[in-house]
């Protein structure tokens, strides 16, 4: 059985999700993730990693911090997962980035936060309620100055090639063209952004399709124009991707958040 259900507010994506087979393929998010493990063990690998959420256990994910998912055993888990976007947080914090150092922590009064605002999300509670939530738990993930800490810059080469891959998601990957801009072969190029990145190219680049294709569809409310914007080939290699990613197809997706 999986259930992946999404909900959105104002300022936060909302999930609440239960599955025993599926697994997420790698991936990264442009936004923080936050989300507590309700029932289960949920593994995964963050940056290459291996890592085990028990039940309580808040999930902290950096922006752009590659991961896949699955249930450690038959099971099963259940869990929700908050995105916040990097602008969100800046503001309430006052322009300072975070840095998760800790990737999971056992601690009640975060993981109370969490559920708190998915609770809120997922009932569609009146949105200043939830805007006033989402203010306390990003203070809070701030306070915490045990887990989080200000962010490194990435490498200059991953930034750059991120910048270029973020504004041609409409096109095919080229990766000659690319790594030539570093003045690398594309196999030097791909061996210096996967040590780097903990992701490849092509995922990464085909991930950031994904998130735009997601994007779109929360503004226009049409899968179609997902694919035409995005640059996929049709609604079915959409789906199949967005899958692989989210736990639910575009078009599922879609029908979630009307």
């Amino acid at each position: 059985m999986e259930r992946f259900n999404y909900k959105k507010s104002q300022d936060v994506l909302a999930l609440s999700a239960s599955f025993t087979d599926f697994a997420y393929k790698k991936h990264c998010h442009e936004e923080y993730a936050v989300g507590v493990t309700l029932r289960g063990i949920q593994q995964y690998n963050l940056d290459g990693q291996y890592q085990a959420s028990h039940q309580n256990g808040v999930m902290l994910f950096n922006r752009e911090q590659s991961h896949d998912g699955s249930s450690y055993d038959k099971a099963g888990i259940d869990y929700v997962m908050l995105y916040l976007k990097p602008e969100l947080v800046e503001e309430i914090i006052g322009k300072k980035e975070l840095r998760f150092g800790s990737p999971i922590v056992y601690d009640p009064e975060l993981a109370r936060k969490i559920l708190m605002l998915n609770d809120a999300v997922q009932l569609r509670q009146d949105e200043a309620e939830c805007s006033e939530r989402v203010f306390d738990l990003v203070h809070l993930l701030a306070q915490k100055e045990m887990d989080t800490k200000l962010w490194l810059p990435q490498d200059s080469l991953v930034r750059k090639a991120k910048e270029i891959m973020f504004c041609s998601t409409e096109d095919v990957l080229k990766l000659d063209n690319l790594s030539s801009e570093f003045g690398m072969s594309k196999f030097q190029f791909i061996r210096e952004f996967k040590a780097q990145a903990g992701i490849s190219p092509y995922q990464f680049f085909l991930n950031c399709k994904v998130e735009r294709a997601r994007q779109s569809i929360e503004k226009q409310k049409d899968v179609y124009t997902a694919v035409a914007d995005c640059g996929f080939v049709d609604l079915t290699h959409l789906n199949r991707h967005f899958k692989r990613v989210f736990g639910v197809t575009a078009y599922e997706y879609m029908l979630q958040l009307n």
